[in-house]
């Protein structure tokens, strides 16, 4: 009888698994859909000629490849050094990671008090004849700062998992360390790292919060799709709707590259 009740059971919770996720599943595409079906191919066509969704388009494109950039150059390297163990390594990759957890508004009010004209560095930067709110370089730290800790964790995983005898075997052999990161760690590392930097650039093309409290919305320097969007939204749905599904689009092909390379241990 005992056996007859935990089968029974077990089937239960096994519906209920299946009905939740259904539940969630099916959210989610109603809410995709939704913005798929509201715009027409030839509205959709129409709206990215405009000029406010094509500058939109083509800066969003330029500066999340530009940070995208800025994260692997200097993300590398970090995750290189998270991935060893270290004193004050667990503070050092909290710190890191905080960005992530952050509320993106934070975010740029943070950037805005820190190199701001008022900010701690704003005076130094001033000086120097350097303005960085509200400009397009403001766009590309505010992604910057967002995207990159979601590749430096990707980074760091995967330099964690490359075999240590590998690296023993370098060093028996003199190998600087240059050399051993060059040509012994990064190689099984770079699907991982495609993966990663492709998840990072899909973060920073949809970057909203940040963009718009440290960079603003000025049309063709500062205004990228996701900030496009919003303002769009108020006066012409169509463009806003078309500028969103293209958004959907690139974020959607970033996800798949990542997928692609899960053989390699990158998940989103």
């Amino acid at each position: 009888m005992r056996r007859i009740s935990a089968a029974a059971r077990d089937t239960t919770l096994g519906v209920a698994a299946i009905v939740l996720a259904a539940t969630f599943v099916a959210f989610t595409i109603i809410a995709l859909l939704a913005l798929i079906l509201r715009v027409t191919p030839t509205a959709f066509v129409a709206a990215l000629h405009s000029p406010v969704v094509s500058e939109a388009l083509w800066l969003s494109v330029r500066t999340s490849i530009l940070a995208a950039f800025i994260i692997a150059l200097c993300g590398t390297p970090l995750a290189a050094l998270l991935s060893q163990p270290f004193r004050g390594r667990a503070a050092l990759e909290t710190l890191i990671t905080l960005p992530v957890v952050l509320p993106p508004v934070v975010g740029g009010l943070a950037l805005l008090l820190a190199f701001g004209r008022a900010g701690l560095l704003g005076h130094a930067l001033h000086f120097l004849g350097v303005e960085l709110p509200f400009t397009t370089a403001a766009v590309v730290l505010a992604q910057t700062f967002v995207a990159a800790p979601l590749y430096i964790a990707v980074a760091k995983s995967a330099f964690a998992r490359v075999n240590p005898q590998l690296i023993d075997a370098a060093a028996t052999l003199r190998a600087s360390r240059t050399y051993t990161f060059a040509r012994v760690i990064i190689p099984p590392a770079i699907p991982a790292l495609a993966g990663g930097l492709a998840l990072a650039w899909a973060r920073a093309l949809g970057e909203f919060g940040a963009t718009i409290m440290f960079a603003g919305n000025l049309p063709g320097v500062t205004q990228t799709m996701p900030v496009a969007v919003y303002i769009t939204e108020q006066t012409d749905l169509q463009a806003a709707i078309a500028v969103a599904v293209v958004l959907m689009v690139l974020s959607y092909g970033a996800l798949l590259i990542v997928r692609h390379v899960g053989s390699a241990g990158v998940s989103p």
